[in-house]
C-alpha cells in the first residue's frame, strides 16, 4: 500500500518504495490511517487509554472477520483494560513505554514490530491488528490472521486411489504447514515475498538448502522479481509470467494441490512456489516426463505402475495422432484397410453429407463442449451430463446421417485417451496440438501427420524449464548417468531408485543407501 497517490504508486511500478516514519503523536498516525480507509464500514479502529487515571492511550487497527477476534481481545484487549497503571512501580512507569506495554499488556508470543506506515498497512490489511503507542515510533502487530477458508478437503483434479487424500487449501499458511509437517528437515526453507502493486499477495518459497541448485533458485528469485504488476489472484498467473517459451500450448511448470507431491518434489531438489489465495502449488522446474507421473506411482507395486504408465504413454499418442492417422488412412491410404472394413466404411459414409475432416471437426466440437459443460456444472450433474449428451448427440448424429459410425468411434478414444493424463495442464496442450496435425493430415497424408508429429518433437526439443531440457531423461540422459530412464516409461522398483534426479544439486545426488 502506498499512501501518497499519485506520484508513490507510479514510481512503485517502477520497483521505487518511498516508506514514511511512524509519527511519535499517536493522533497522527490514527488520523492518517482513518482518512485512508474512509468510506471502509469493514475498518475498525479503537483509540482507549491502558488503564487507571494518568495511563497512556493506545490505537487498535483492525479489519473486520479478517482476524481472528477472539484471539485477541483473550491475549491484548483484555490485558491492556485489566491493566493498572497507577500500581505500576516508579521504575517501571519511567522505563520505555514501549517495552514496558509489550511486556505487561501482550499475552502472545506471536507477534512483530513495525517502523513505517507501509508495512503497518500491510499487516492490517492481510489481516493482522495494528497496535500504536502514544509517543512511540514503533507499532506492535499481533499476528491474529483469521479470514474465512474451506479448511483442508480432498484433492479434486489428482485423485488416488492408494495415498493421502489431502489438499492444498486458499491460506498460504496452511499450505506451507503441509508440505513442512511431510518434511521435518532444518534444511526445509520458506523464503516469503509479496507480488502485486495493489494485490500484495503473499508468495513463498520452498526448497531444501543443501539439495536445490543455487543457480535454479537464483533463476526462480530473478524472474520472480521482474514481475510488476497491479494484482495476483491465483497461482496460474504466476505460472504465465515466469515461464520461458510463451507461445508453447506445453506447460512449463506444473501445478498440484497435493501436499505429498510437492513435498516428494522438494526432497528432488526442485522449488514449490506457493501462491496465497490460490488452492494449486507451483512446481519447478519441470520435464515432460513429470506430467506423467502420479502421486500414486510409488505407493503401489512397480509391476503395476509401469504397465500404467505404459498405457499413459499410450494414451497421449492416441490423443495426439488418432484422428490425423484415420483421415490420412481414409483419404490417401484406402489399401490399407481390410476388404471387408472398407465396404462397411463405404456404406456408412456415402449417406454422410460432410468429408471426414468436417464429420471430426464438428463432433470433436461437440464432444468438448459436452466436457466444458460437465466441468461448469455441478459434480453430480456433470457427470451425467456428460455421459448421457455424449450417448444421446452420438447416437443421434449417426442415425440422422451426420457423421459415420467409425468417426463417432474415433472421436470417442481420443477423448477417452486424454483422460488417461495425470496432468490438466499437459491436455490442454495435447488437445491444441491435435488439430494442428488433423489439419497437416488432411492435406499430405501420412506425410502431413509425421511432419506434424516431427514437429512438435521439435518443438519439445528445443524447450527448456529453468535451463534444464524440456524431453529429459529421453534427451540428455547421461547428465544423471542414465539414472533418470529407471523412473520414466517404466518404474523400476524403489530400491533401484537410489538417486535423484537431475533438479537436484550433484552433491546430494544419493538419496538411498
Amino acid at each position: 500500500m502506498y499512501i501518497f497517490p499519485p506520484t508513490a504508486q507510479s514510481k512503485a511500478m517502477d520497483k521505487e518504495k518511498n516508506t514514511t516514519p511512524i509519527s511519535s503523536y499517536i493522533k497522527e498516525n490514527m488520523q492518517l490511517v482513518e482518512s485512508l480507509f474512509t468510506d471502509s464500514q469493514d475498518f475498525i479502529g479503537r483509540y482507549f487509554p491502558v488503564g487507571g487515571k494518568n495511563a497512556p492511550w493506545i490505537y487498535v487497527a483492525y479489519f473486520d472477520a479478517m482476524n481472528d477476534r477472539e484471539t485477541f481481545d483473550l491475549s491484548v484487549v483484555r490485558h491492556l483494560f485489566e491493566m493498572d497503571w497507577d500500581a505500576l512501580s516508579f521504575e517501571e512507569k519511567n522505563a520505555d513505554l514501549y517495552k514496558t506495554l509489550l511486556n505487561r499488556g501482550i499475552a502472545t508470543v506471536d507477534f512483530s514490530e513495525a517502523d513505517n506506515m507501509e508495512d503497518v498497512l500491510y499487516f492490517i490489511m492481510a489481516g493482522d491488528t495494528a497496535v500504536f503507542l502514544d509517543g512511540c515510533t514503533k507499532v506492535i502487530i499481533v499476528a491474529t490472521r483469521g479470514f474465512p477458508n474451506r479448511g483442508i478437503q480432498a484433492a479434486e483434479t489428482e485423485v488416488v486411489v492408494q495415498g493421502p487424500r489431502e489438499a492444498f487449501s486458499e491460506v498460504m499458511r496452511f499450505n506451507t504447514a503441509l508440505v513442512r509437517r511431510r518434511i521435518r528437515d532444518t534444511g526445509l526453507k520458506v523464503k516469503q515475498r509479496k507480488l502485486g502493486v495493489r494485490s500484495q499477495t503473499d508468495i513463498a518459497l520452498m526448497y531444501i538448502e543443501d539439495i536445490v541448485r543455487p543457480e535454479v533458485l537464483r533463476e526462480v528469485e530473478r524472474r520472480l522479481d521482474k514481475i510488476c504488476i497491479d494484482g495476483v489472484m491465483d497461482a496460474g498467473c504466476v505460472e504465465q509470467l515466469i515461464e520461458e517459451s510463451w507461445l508453447s500450448p506445453f506447460p512449463q511448470v506444473q501445478l498440484t494441490e497435493r501436499p505429498d507431491k510437492a513435498a516428494s518434489s522438494i526432497l528432488e531438489g526442485r522449488i514449490a512456489i506457493i501462491v496465497d489465495c490460490s488452492p494449486f502449488v507451483l512446481i519447478v522446474p519441470v520435464s515432460l516426463n513429470a506430467f506423467f507421473q502420479a502421486s500414486e506411482d510409488y505407493y503401489n507395486r512397480w509391476q503395476v505402475i509401469s504397465l500404467t504408465r505404459l498405457l499413459r504413454f499410450a494414451g497421449a499418442l492416441i490423443a495426439v495422432a488418432l484422428p490425423g492417422a484415420y483421415l490420412a488412412v481414409a483419404l490417401y491410404h484406402p489399401s490399407m484397410i481390410p476388404l471387408l472394413m472398407v465396404e462397411k466404411l463405404a456404406q456408412a459414409s456415402r449417406a454422410v453429407p460432410f468429408p471426414a475432416v468436417m464429420e471430426i471437426i464438428l463432433l470433436d466440437a461437440a464432444f468438448e463442449l459436452l466436457r466444458e459443460a460437465g466441468i461448469r456444472l455441478r459434480s453430480a450433474s456433470g457427470g451425467t451430463i456428460g455421459i448421457v449428451g455424449g450417448l444421446i448427440i452420438g447416437q443421434a448424429a449417426v442415425e440422422a446421417g451426420l457423421v459415420s459410425p467409425i468417426v463417432l468411434i474415433i472421436v470417442a478414444v481420443t477423448g477417452i485417451a486424454t483422460f488417461s493424463i495425470p496432468s490438466v495442464s499437459l491436455v490442454y496442450g495435447f488437445r491444441l496440438i491435435k488439430y494442428f496435425i488433423l489439419i497437416l493430415a488432411a492435406m499430405f497424408g501420412f506425410i502431413g501427420l509425421w511432419a506434424g508429429l516431427l514437429v512438435t518433437l521439435i518443438h519439445l526439443a528445443g524447450m527448456r524449464s529453468f535451463g534444464f531440457p524440456y524431453l529429459m531423461p529421453f534427451a540428455a540422459w547421461e547428465m544423471n548417468k542414465y539414472e533418470d530412464l529407471k523412473d520414466s516409461i517404466f518404474r523400476l522398483p524403489l530400491f533401484w531408485l537410489k538417486r535423484r534426479p537431475f533438479y537436484a544439486d550433484p552433491k546430494q545426488s544419493k538419496r538411498m543407501k
